[in-house]
C-alpha cells in the first residue's frame, strides 16, 4: 500500500511540475499556492531542477567484467625473450659443475612450468635452473620449454656447450 501511495505521489508531483504555479500573499503575510489562476495571484517562476549528466563510460576494458579481462591478459601474454645460460657454443675446461639457467623477459610467472632436458634426458629444474654435476667431457645440449597453466607452449630455447678435459696424454687438442 505504501508503494502505491509513493507512485501516486510521484505522478502528482510530476504533473504539478509541468503546470504553472500561482501564489498570492494574504493580508496576514501567509501565502496561498494554486495550480489555477487566483485573484491577486502571480505566476511563480520555478527554476529548473538541478540535474547531473555523468560522463560517458568508456567502452574499452571498463565495460568488460574483471574475470574476462584477466582471461584476455592471460591469452595476450607472451615472453619477449627466453634464453639459456651458458651461452650457445660456450667451452668449459675441467669444470666441477655447470650451472644452467633459463632467463625470460618478462620474468617467469609462478603458474608457468619449465621442462628442461640435458642431452635428451629430463632433469629437475626448480625455477628454471639446474646444476649439472658431474660434467663429462664432450658436447652437451640443453633444451627448455615453458608452458602456461593450460599446457600452452609459451617459449622454447636450446643451447649447446662443450666440456674440455685435458690429460697428460692429450694436453691441448
Amino acid at each position: 500500500m505504501k508503494r502505491l501511495w509513493m507512485i501516486v505521489g510521484s505522478f502528482a508531483m510530476a504533473m504539478t511540475a509541468a503546470a504553472t504555479t500561482y501564489v498570492r500573499v494574504e493580508a496576514d503575510g501567509s501565502k496561498t499556492y494554486s495550480d489555477r489562476p487566483i485573484p491577486g495571484g502571480q505566476p511563480v517562476e520555478l527554476q529548473p531542477a538541478q540535474s547531473y549528466t555523468p560522463p560517458p563510460t568508456p567502452q574499452n576494458q571498463n565495460s568488460i567484467p574483471r574475470e574476462q579481462q584477466l582471461l584476455q591478459q592471460m591469452d595476450d601474454f607472451r615472453y619477449q625473450n627466453c634464453r639459456l645460460t651458458p651461452e650457445n657454443q660456450a667451452t668449459f675446461t675441467n669444470p666441477e659443475s655447470v650451472s644452467i639457467q633459463l632467463q625470460a623477459t618478462p620474468a617467469l610467472r609462478g603458474e608457468d612450468t619449465v621442462t628442461m632436458t640435458v642431452d635428451g634426458q629430463p632433469v629437475s629444474s626448480e625455477g628454471g635452473g639446474y646444476l649439472m654435476t658431474p660434467v663429462n667431457r664432450g658436447s652437451h645440449t640443453v633444451q627448455a620449454t615453458v608452458k602456461d597453466s593450460y599446457g600452452r607452449e609459451m617459449c622454447t630455447t636450446s643451447t649447446t656447450f662443450h666440456v674440455f678435459r685435458p690429460s697428460v696424454n692429450m694436453p691441448r687438442r
